[in-house]
């Protein structure tokens, strides 16, 4: 009998429609970020590059072709931990976060 973390993670590809709006989320915020940046002088908010970089793995995960599920999974588990990572920098050292 499969484990659910199997069944989940390690599943078929959703298709190329969802990747594509994970990694139109990630362009956005990429985009946004950079425009902070450079137009209005802003120093660069970390924690939104963790954001993107989980967004960005997701949606080529999810766009991968169907028999491709080790793949995907290993990607989906790359950006778990990605996204992961970035709640316990907050817990252990939030100034990394904040500063």
């Amino acid at each position: 009998m499969p484990s659910i973390i199997d069944q989940t993670l390690f599943s078929e590809p959703s298709g190329r429609p969802l990747g594509l709006v994970f990694l139109c989320g990630a362009l956005l915020m990429a985009g946004l970020q950079g425009y902070i940046v450079i137009v209005a002088g802003a120093t660069l908010f970390y924690p939104v590059l963790f954001v993107i970089v989980g967004m960005a793995l997701s949606g080529i995960a999810e766009s991968l072709p169907k028999p491709r599920r080790r793949e995907a999974g290993v990607l989906r588990l790359t950006a778990i931990t990605v996204l992961v990572s970035l709640l316990v920098i907050g817990f252990v050292a939030p100034d990394f976060i904040t500063a």
